[in-house]
């Protein structure tokens, strides 16, 4: 056997286990969430003093089984081992469709949505699936930095065999220290965040040829840029 071969046995290993811890957490996990909410709706009719401090308790708890199972479904989708599905696809149809979803929300917390795409850009290669993943990731992440409102700035163009997609925000920006460190698992620089968003979007670009890069001012807001060739092999990742 291989070194390669090893290496992916051993990964093909870490991605069963991965599943089956994710699914053994998620029961129970589940089940307590469902009693809170009996609790949460039979507390509410309790006016007593005591009541609305138990009341207080469990929509405290219903909060951390909410991130819980957020960290569960990160996780899930940066361990799962996944073929890449190549088909021609239309970036600037795809990065539509993200901004669709996001819109509603974005209009809630006051966030003015740019759009400037170069309407004569190749057809590309793509796992259309992930990357709106890898771009919803991105544009959430934007998209909570401006937590007072502020613009989200979305563009495309192409340079030479290469397609780039600029997302820039006017949000709180990224502290010097930190912006080495955004790439690491488990490392966040939000309280509710599970360190997984941003690796899990630079493993999508890169299994798709590509980079990303990012330029922020503290204070100021931040840009993500991603590169990636639209003359990109259609075909599975290799295990």
């Amino acid at each position: 056997m291989t070194k390669n071969n090893e290496e992916s046995d051993k990964s093909e290993d870490l991605n069963i286990l991965a599943a089956g811890l994710v699914h053994e957490i998620r029961n129970p996990l589940h089940t307590i969430s469902v009693n809170l909410q009996l609790l949460n709706e039979d507390l509410r009719i309790d006016s007593s003093k005591t009541g609305k401090k138990m009341l207080n308790r469990v929509q405290l708890l219903q909060k951390e089984v909410f991130r819980l199972q957020d960290i569960l479904s990160d996780f899930l989708r940066f361990a799962k081992k996944h073929e890449l599905n190549f088909v021609e696809c239309d970036i600037n149809e795809i990065i539509e469709n993200v901004l669709d979803f996001i819109t509603p929300e974005a209009i809630q917390h006051s966030i003015r949505i740019l759009k400037n795409f170069d309407a004569n850009l190749p057809k590309c290669n793509l796992d259309s699936n992930v990357i709106k993943q890898a771009l919803l990731n991105v544009i959430l992440n934007a998209q909570q930095a401006m937590s007072e409102g502020g613009e989200l700035m979305v563009r495309t163009f192409q340079n030479g065999e290469n397609i780039y997609i600029d997302i820039t925000d006017t949000g709180y920006g990224i502290p010097l220290d930190k912006i080495d460190k955004i790439y690491q698992v488990y490392y966040s620089t939000k309280k509710t965040g599970t360190g997984l968003g941003l690796p899990t979007v630079k493993r999508i670009v890169e299994e798709h040829k590509g980079t990303i890069s990012v330029h922020s001012k503290e204070g100021k807001g931040s840009s993500f840029l991603i590169k990636i060739p639209f003359q990109l092999e259609p075909k599975s990742r290799e295990s």
